[in-house]
């Protein structure tokens, strides 16, 4: 059975539905200022008919008391009502957020695919907060419409003629409203794609900055954000423009409504049909009805908006991961035995390769892209397209990734650090008990931490940028040997490190991980040089596998790969 995706509609619902208990809340309060609103008017108009008109200084008294509660009721109702929506609002739009985050941090990964990282952070912000403000759309909706049923009853009372005008043109009303506010939906959408795809690449751009002023590329690097923000302004002023030619029609259509109430009630006035109290209540309330339709505008563009942001928030919940959880668990005591039987994938063909529990294996792959590709596999990124990983004996494909990665460790080349101090960045993924100075040790970050002026305690900036590129990768070293997993694989992890600083941090990767095995896919000669075999890809085949002195002697492609 295949599984069933979020629609953005779906996600409208939902977010309503978990919120509903405020939303309800807040809708009767702010009804109840509402029906308030609408009732003073009509008080007003008791007010002229039984104690101006009579002068009864009693009756003004009495009717201008009941007034005063209700201006009372009105104002504590709004506020209440205003609170319970905009909790509704946030509440929402934080399990929004929290949905979306653990969509993208899943192990089975795929949200991630195709996006960038500042695009995903557009949505969980901006999109999530629109979604839901919905739940105080729909409070505000409900509130106004409680209104106007309001108004049309006391008109009703008054003149049956003025009540049918009420009740026959606010449904048209809203309905033109609905109609006026498809090209804003449009637009809305288009607006936050581009203005998320503009975060993306300044968030993209900020990241390399150093690069880029290190290459003398700045003035392409603005070149391409001042095109991506030209056309994030363009959608904006196109969704602005839409919005602002919807509520200018919706405000017009409502100034007929209400110039129609007002001259349908002159009318029967002139008649004598109604009281004077009668006549100022029936125009006090058609100039009230300009409250709620506005209002109902207003709930129609956010509502358009929220939709366009909705379905933006169901494309990534409902993207399909990139891997499945099996059924099966590993043993209690993980040996460490990899095997890769007939995996083909990208690049690679019918990898076939045993590594032995506690082996320490190089792999050199003359052409990164396939170095990259054993890496997803590995890490169960991604699938084999034909052939099996296993793990002393249990394919990959039959474990959940989380419980894998608690035996099997990928460490990429490119792996970033995390704001906090050397010490956290170390211990991030270390068990409780673990003690992280043999890692720190193996890893160069004892000779780091001598240099910073806190040592391990010295802050780490966002994505390690206060430190240096050598600094950053003893670092992320570290911190993968600190993980202690039965398994590590680490990629290329001492290529911004000098000749003498890498041999020392071979010599410490050999001793640290004693007993347990490891891969290192690098071409560094340094590395190659400690492990027990190393194996050649090249072609995205297995060609080869010796002692690196052996396959230094004897094969060129290799001298070729690790020597140049």
């Amino acid at each position: 059975m295949s599984p069933t995706y979020p629609s953005g509609r779906d996600v409208l619902r939902e977010s309503v539905r978990e919120q509903r208990r405020d939303v309800g809340l807040g809708a009767l309060l702010a009804s109840g200022h509402q029906v308030g609103e609408a009732l003073v008017p009509v008080l007003i108009g008791v007010v002229i008919d039984r104690a101006v008109t009579g002068s009864d200084t009693g009756a003004l008294l009495l009717w201008l008391g009941v007034l005063a509660v209700v201006y009372v009721g009105l104002a504590l109702s709004f506020r209440f009502g205003a609170w319970a929506g905009d909790r509704s609002a946030v509440r929402s739009e934080h399990s929004l957020r929290l949905a979306l985050v653990r969509r993208v941090l899943h192990p089975g990964g795929g949200a991630e695919e195709g996006r960038l990282p500042g695009a995903l952070a557009n949505i969980a912000t901006e999109d999530a907060k629109r979604v839901g403000g919905v739940n105080t759309a729909v409070m505000y909706g409900i509130a106004s419409l409680a209104g106007i049923l309001t108004c049309a009853f006391v008109l009703l009372r008054t003149s049956v003629l003025l009540g049918l005008v009420v009740l026959l043109g606010t449904p048209v009303l809203l309905w033109l409203g609905h109609l006026l506010s498809k090209p804003l939906e449009t637009r809305s959408e288009a607006e936050q794609e581009r203005a998320a795809h503009a975060s993306a690449v300044a968030a993209d751009l900020v990241a390399g900055l150093r690069i880029l002023k290190g290459i003398g590329g700045e003035s392409a690097a603005i070149a391409r954000y001042r095109t991506t923000s030209r056309d994030s302004l363009a959608a904006t002023l196109k969704a602005a423009r839409a919005q602002a030619f919807q509520s200018g029609m919706v405000l017009s259509l409502t100034g007929c409504l209400i110039a129609l109430v007002a001259l349908v009630g002159g009318r029967l006035a002139a008649e004598g049909s109604i009281s004077l109290g009668q006549l100022v209540s029936a125009v006090g309330l058609a100039l009230f009805l300009v409250g709620p339709l506005e209002v109902l505008a207003w709930v129609n563009a956010e509502l358009a908006q929220g939709r366009a942001s909705a379905g933006r928030v169901a494309e990534v919940l409902a993207t399909p991961r990139g891997v499945t959880a099996g059924e099966l668990s590993l043993p209690a005591q993980v040996r460490g035995a990899l095997r890769l039987t007939g995996v083909s994938h990208g690049g690679l063909r019918e990898v076939d390769l045993d590594i032995a529990p506690g082996e320490l294996l190089g792999v050199v792959a003359t052409d990164p892209a396939h170095a990259s590709d054993l890496l997803r596999c590995l890490a169960r990124r991604a699938d084999p397209d034909a052939g099996t990983v296993e793990l002393d004996g249990v394919s990959l494909r039959d474990l959940d990734p989380a419980e894998m990665r608690t035996a099997l460790l990928v460490a990429e080349h490119d792996a970033d650090l995390f704001e906090g101090t050397v010490r956290d960045n170390v211990t991030a993924a270390a068990p409780a008990s673990g003690d992280p100075g043999p890692a720190m040790t193996a890893a160069g970050v004892v000779q780091v931490a001598q240099t910073l002026s806190e040592g391990e305690d010295t802050a780490v900036s966002e994505r390690g940028r206060s430190l240096s590129g050598g600094q950053r990768q003893r670092v992320a070293l570290a911190r993968a040997l600190a993980a202690d997993r039965a398994v590590l694989v680490v990629h290329d992890p001492t290529t911004a490190v000098d000749a003498v600083t890498e041999a020392g941090i071979a010599a410490g990767l050999r001793e640290v991980r004693r007993g347990r095995t490891t891969v290192v896919v690098t071409t560094s000669p340094a590395l190659l040089a400690v492990t027990d075999r190393v194996v050649l890809l090249d072609g995205g085949r297995v060609t080869d596998t010796a002692p690196h002195a052996d396959l230094i002697a004897r094969h060129e492609t290799y001298r070729a790969a690790v020597l140049a």
